[in-house]
């Protein structure tokens, strides 16, 4: 869970560059980035980064919607820090694992055959699939701003992030890719960045 690689690939370096890199890479260059930046059992920089994509989002959306803001503290400004602070440190983490459990038993579903019986084809482990959940999550640090359409967007890409990154790092067919990765990117990007609302809301729900 806290282990880093000492000589990471895809923009994996510490520090704010290296999530900076990150960033921008998995944005730009997925195919590269989940072929080399996604290492079994280095979990930290995923969760850090997305620890940092929900900090960034929440951030966005309590600038431009400050009335989301419960008055849990002196003012509004000092309110917004708290919220920002336990997104980022408390809920992001959950939310993260959470959204790896519902993909994990989605690939274990997904990964079942039947010749003769019931078969588990290789996969690559959790700690992948942590990984991958996390880094594509990069375009929601876009949907802060109280825009449904670019949070339809952004949830948009994210979830085929999502699913590239399934069909590389696990080596799924397509309709395993589909089957393992929608669940967990409704659930993920859907619910938790509010991505299902900002849909209803654009189409008139």
């Amino acid at each position: 869970m806290n282990s880093w690689i000492e000589r990471p690939e895809g923009g994996r370096d510490r520090g704010l560059r290296g999530l900076a890199r990150a960033w921008v890479e998995v944005l730009v260059r997925p195919r590269r980035f989940f072929a080399n930046g996604i290492a079994p059992g280095d979990q930290a920089p995923g969760l850090t980064f997305a620890a940092a994509v929900a900090g960034v989002f929440t951030l966005g959306w309590v600038v431009t919607e400050p009335a989301v803001v419960p008055p849990i503290a002196g003012n509004d400004a000092l309110s917004a820090a708290v919220v920002v602070l336990l997104v980022t440190a408390l809920a992001a983490p959950v939310g993260l694992h959470l959204t790896a459990a519902v993909a994990t038993v989605s690939l274990v579903i997904a990964s079942l055959e039947v010749a003769g019986g019931l078969a588990f084809r290789d996969r690559g482990g959790v700690s992948e699939t942590v990984q991958v959940v996390a880094y594509a999550s990069a375009p929601m640090a876009l949907a802060g701003p109280a825009v449904p359409t670019l949070r339809v967007v952004c949830g948009g890409y994210a979830t085929l992030l999502l699913l590239r990154g399934f069909r590389i790092v696990h080596e799924t067919t397509p309709f395993r890719t589909l089957l393992a990765g929608l669940p967990a990117a409704t659930f993920g990007y859907g619910i938790g960045y509010r991505v299902v609302s900002a849909v209803r809301t654009v189409l008139g729900g």
